[in-house]
């Protein structure tokens, strides 16, 4: 478990897109931190390392990465954390974070977040690799849960008890995503109320909006839409047990101009501000 821990972060953000990039070096845009795409920014140099320094200059920056394969058997390749620590070294940023996924089998890569089963034997190798970045990185591991589409027949637990667990057990912490959430709770069958009792909240760090779209039978999490009413409702229901947590609105495709990710940042700030009025 790492020595490490990492302090609540409460402030409301907005990732770090190239539609945008213009945004952050000219204006004062009215967020309190940035969530970035590691793999995005972990080159040698070019306009993106650029942009990322002048960025960090001025906010706290999250790193949020898509390639980890923290589920993989065959555990993380070395060269890749190498770049994500000499990135994370030279940023220093609130937090490294990954997905609760696997996406490669030896030299191929799937280039999509694949589920895992919520197994002991699973959650042994989760577990280690968690152990292995967080000993590679020197800092303490943040994870998100994955939207998914199937359940496992051999499942043992449910998602929430795996994070739980996981937790415990590495001293790692989450990045809640409420859409994932929802559109897995619709697809699989599960209440995401009860999802949202049995997380871990003390681990929470961070929580993920974003909006999904309607496949045939299945919601996919597109994150190409707006926040729809059902994730907010989560959201207010989650954010009064969590504290002070970073949350930002996450959008991958379809990106609007700035004032419209803007716009609906301010709807999460006034729920947090209404919910924790209410609770207190």
């Amino acid at each position: 478990m790492p020595e490490e821990t990492i302090a609540p972060f409460h402030g409301f953000g907005l990732g770090l897109r190239i539609p945008h990039f213009q945004n952050y070096l000219t204006e004062a845009v009215p967020v309190d931190f940035i969530e970035i795409i590691s793999e995005n920014f972990m080159g040698a140099g070019g306009r993106p390392i650029h942009v990322l320094g002048e960025v960090r200059d001025r906010w706290p920056v999250a790193m949020h990465g898509v390639s980890m394969s923290i589920g993989s058997a065959d555990g993380i390749r070395s060269e890749y954390l190498a770049r994500l620590k000499a990135l994370a070294d030279r940023i220093q940023p609130l937090w490294v974070s990954d997905h609760l996924s696997w996406s490669r089998v030896g030299e191929v890569n799937s280039h999509d977040l694949l589920p895992l089963p919520f197994t002991e034997e699973a959650l042994n190798t989760v577990c280690a690799n968690i152990e292995h970045v967080q000993d590679a990185l020197e800092r303490p591991l943040v994870l998100e849960n994955p939207s998914t589409y199937l359940t496992f027949a051999d499942d043992q637990m449910t998602e929430w008890a795996f994070l739980a667990e996981m937790t415990k057990r590495t001293g790692c912490y989450l990045l809640l995503d409420v859409n994932n959430i929802y559109v897995s709770g619709t697809n699989n069958g599960f209440d995401p109320y009860d999802y949202l009792a049995g997380v871990p909240a003390d681990r929470v760090r961070q929580i993920h909006l974003a909006g999904h779209s309607q496949g045939q039978g299945r919601l996919i999490d597109t994150h190409d839409e707006p926040v729809p009413d059902p994730v907010w409702d989560l959201f207010a229901r989650i954010y009064p047990r969590l504290g002070p947590v970073a949350t930002m609105i996450e959008r991958d495709d379809n990106i609007p101009p700035l004032q419209d990710m803007l716009d609906e940042l301010d709807v999460a700030r006034r729920i947090a501000g209404d919910v924790t009025a209410a609770a207190a």
